[in-house]
């Protein structure tokens, strides 16, 4: 397939396409626009980046019929931020056309969104939590739903959602389904078995944990220098637009306080803030207005953001799937990005078990003499932080140089020679 006319798209969906810039379809476009198309079930497993929102959104727009002012198409997303996106991505493919999509997520007026629903929209892009609220309330009728589609499938497993998605499954009644999802859980295949009917499997790069567009480096600091290191990757002139993902929203709040008492343009988001403040953040960082996204694992699942040159892990995931779907945030659509992660004794078992699972060593990062940094922010004292952390979530607080010296940094050879000077995307 060399072109978008070949998939026989209608002409004003066509345009809408070519004047965003998309020639030619990526595999997963390929595949999955012809199939859901046709109306076949469709389980599409691919990582981040590939596409796969145009994969369902282009062929979604094709089946629904403008003249039906009833919903005709439902998407299902695990965090409100992807909501909002696919919901615009869906949009911007029928701006030729009286198709629109409507996003509808927790946090924001529930009234609000009623109203917006007598605007009568065709595609709803929602979390499952707040669709129920809807359908509870009345607010919502699904009886002329062709198409749902789930999105990020594992990740709403991992976040409890499965049965919220199975009650909205069975009020849809007969209607064409489709799972996309970067890892396939048998717990996913079993709700695929139970609603779909003979799915077509397509396999887009399931395993490709190497992520070839991606240069990945490590560097290795303990504790009390971990900021300086970090510091030193932003420095870089090469870094023009970075996410800096950690582990906790306490470790968030803490950096960006940081960073920005350093005069470095950031900006923090995490499950903590209102939706307003969140909205605000995405802008922001969106626009170029700040050039450092400080962001949790939660929070940043699922952004597209164009221009994204680095991803830095400040802190080492614990999950190696982790790290790949933080990655997957540079290096989108072809195009080529850079991932620093900062490797601390105590987290240095955890990225040896990503080089486990990638099968090959990670790039070693010299950024030469590293400056300890006792600097707290003045309203989020790591002292209150270890003497709140265990009673409140049973768990080890986030350790700062003066309660603990880090393990020494074991078993992390690497390869060398790489500088803070190779750091282009």
């Amino acid at each position: 397939m060399s072109s978008f006319e070949e998939l026989g798209l209608s002409p004003e969906i066509l345009s809408a396409v070519k004047a965003l810039g998309f020639d030619v379809p990526f595999p997963i476009q390929e595949a999955i626009i012809p199939l859901l198309w046709s109306g076949s079930d469709v389980i599409g497993q691919a990582h981040t980046g590939t596409g796969k929102t145009a994969a369902f959104g282009i062929p979604i727009l094709e089946i629904v019929d403008e003249k039906n002012l009833n919903i005709q198409a439902l998407v299902l997303v695990p965090t409100r931020e992807l909501a909002m996106q696919v919901a615009d991505d869906i949009t911007s493919y029928a701006k030729n056309t009286r198709k629109h999509a409507l996003a509808i997520y927790g946090g924001q007026s529930i009234h609000a969104q009623i109203d917006a629903l007598e605007d009568c929209p065709q595609i709803i892009v929602g979390t499952p939590g707040r669709i129920l609220d809807h359908l509870e309330r009345g607010s919502l009728h699904l009886k002329d739903v062709q198409c749902v589609v789930l999105d990020e499938a594992d990740r709403m497993l991992d976040m409890g959602f499965i049965d919220d998605v199975e009650r909205i499954l069975q009020q849809s009644g007969r209607r064409q389904i489709a799972f996309f999802s970067a890892t396939m859980p048998d717990e996913v295949r079993k709700l695929a078995r139970r609603y779909m009917k003979k799915p077509r499997e397509v396999l887009i790069e399931s395993e490709d944990l190497n992520v070839k567009e991606i240069k990945q480096y490590f560097c290795q600091a303990d504790h009390d220098t971990k900021l300086d290191a970090l510091l030193k990757i932003l420095h870089d002139k090469n870094v023009q637009r970075a996410i800096v993902f950690c582990r906790t929203k306490r470790t968030t709040f803490w950096l960006n306080e940081s960073l920005r008492r350093r005069h470095e343009n950031a900006t923090a988001i995490n499950g903590d803030l209102s939706q307003n403040q969140r909205d605000r953040a995405m802008e922001d960082f969106r626009s170029g207005h700040t050039r450092i996204l400080v962001a949790t694992d939660l929070a940043g699942r699922g952004l597209d953001i164009d221009g994204v040159t680095h991803i830095i892990n400040y802190d080492v995931p614990e999950d190696p799937l982790t790290y790949f779907h933080r990655i997957g945030r540079t290096g989108r659509a072809g195009k080529t990005g850079t991932a620093v992660t900062i490797v601390s004794g105590d987290q240095s078992a955890d990225f040896r078990a990503i080089e486990t699972m990638a099968d090959y060593k990670i790039e070693r990062l010299e950024i030469g003499r590293l400056e300890r940094s006792t600097y707290t922010p003045r309203h989020e004292r790591q002292e209150r932080f270890h003497e709140e952390a265990r009673p409140r979530f049973n768990r080890t607080p986030y350790r700062h140089a003066r309660h603990s010296r880090d393990p020494p940094l074991r078993g992390l050879r690497g390869q060398s020679g790489a500088s803070i000077a190779d750091l282009r995307p």
